[in-house]
């Protein structure tokens, strides 16, 4: 009975996770410019099918020495073998598969428009298979010992239940990789440097993707517990926290700039994940609500300081909150700030800073490579076109196209 009471939660918090890569498309769907809303709408979807393939075949296994290169009887647990009854390994490995799947999401946002089709397939293929997977290992599987290490020098292992830095600061340091590599969108910046606004297509479609995801936020963060048993309302009502902070501080900073407060939202939940099993909601509301801001600021810093044209800001929300969220974990998870205990601050830092300098490294050798290779941008005619028409032959209101 537990087993069978294990499997659905699991389950149903892997078809929670699965919905925000529609918030996710949605999300970028509602940011781009109307000539790229079908190419932000397929990327999403390939990508998460490629992804599975490449996390099935050998990203597990690399994370957790797992293969299923074994019968269906002993895959669902009947002859052992080391999968769990009922199949409940099975269903860990879905609820996995859409963590791994959200990196190649969150790249896609900050490559969005002029980004060529197959090379972000084939780098969807190198980092869910082999990049993401290497640091998952490491700090959720114990793998190579770093763990152990952090833990003996500095009293506790570096803390991410629900991966702010192993999925959302790996994603957005990987983005920004890639968004180098591409270089701006055409008549991003003018020749001396100044920003031309490019605004979004639709604020609807923008804010339907915010709400999926936050809705399936709380698949993310709460059914990481992996069982009933496990599971715990103060991870519930952290991630609540946070994400009202991020919301209510993106508002005021962002000046009720919608796109803001809408990623306020995500901002507050991105940092809210490393240490919402161990905060007080107190400091998940602070945690949350300094994210809202870091977003706000680091978007406007991104793009019009460095120009670096990341079109969603995946780097600041995913990269520069989720690194916020794995140093605040060893600081709001302490008992002496009304937390649990069980962190350490040097031991966060130092994993925080880990995931960050492997996953830039990655992203821009990955990136870098099929650049060399085959070339990862569209032409400029094809750019001008738009991804719509120069890849899939077809836009977002094929009958407008043709007047009809």
């Amino acid at each position: 009975m537990n087993e069978g009471a294990n499997v659905f939660f699991v389950l149903l918090g892997a078809i929670l996770v699965f919905a925000m890569h529609g918030g996710f498309a949605f999300l970028e769907v509602g940011s781009v410019r109307h000539k790229n809303q079908v190419n932000a709408l397929v990327k999403i979807l390939v990508d998460f099918a490629l992804s599975t393939l490449a996390y099935f075949i050998i990203g597990y296994t690399i994370a957790y020495g797992t293969t299923f290169l074994a019968s269906a009887a002993t895959l669902s647990g009947e002859n052992g073998g080391g999968f769990e009854l009922q199949g409940l390994t099975l269903v860990k490995f879905f609820f996995l598969t859409t963590f791994a799947a959200a990196i190649p999401a969150i790249v896609s946002g900050g490559i969005a428009e002029r980004m060529k089709f197959v090379p972000q397939c084939l780098a969807t293929l190198a980092l869910v298979g082999l990049a993401y997977p290497f640091f998952e290992g490491i700090v959720w599987n114990g793998n190579f010992g770093f763990q152990g290490w952090l833990e003996a020098a500095f009293g506790a292992p570096f803390h991410d239940f629900a991966g702010s830095v192993v999925v959302h600061a790996v994603g957005g340091w990987i983005a920004l990789g890639a968004v180098l590599h591409l270089g701006a969108r055409l008549g991003r910046y003018t020749a001396d440097g100044r920003a031309i606004g490019i605004p979004p297509s639709s604020l609807p479609w923008l804010a339907l993707g915010s709400w999926l995801l936050c809705v399936g936020w709380f698949g993310f963060n709460v059914m990481t517990a992996g069982s009933l048993e496990a599971i715990s309302g103060l991870v519930a009502l952290n991630s609540l926290m946070a994400m009202v902070g991020g919301i209510l501080v993106a508002l005021v900073v962002g000046r009720n700039d919608p796109g803001f407060v809408h990623n306020g939202a995500l901002a507050g939940l991105v940092a809210v994940c490393a240490g919402s099993d161990v905060m007080h909601p107190l400091g998940s509301l602070l945690v949350g609500g300094v994210a809202g801001a870091i977003f706000v600021k680091g978007f406007e810093w991104c793009q019009l300081k460095l120009k670096v044209d990341d079109v969603l800001g995946v780097w600041p929300l995913h990269g520069i909150c989720g690194a916020w969220g794995g140093i605040a974990a060893g600081v709001f998870g302490l008992e002496t700030m009304g937390g649990i205990g069980g962190v350490s601050f040097a031991s966060q830092v130092i994993g925080t800073f880990a995931g960050v300098v492997f996953a830039f490294a990655a992203g821009y050798l990955v990136y870098g490579v099929l650049k060399a290779i085959q070339g990862i941008r569209l032409s400029p005619e094809e750019e001008r076109r738009g991804a719509d028409l120069s890849i899939h032959k077809i836009g977002a209101s094929p009958e407008h196209d043709i007047g009809r």
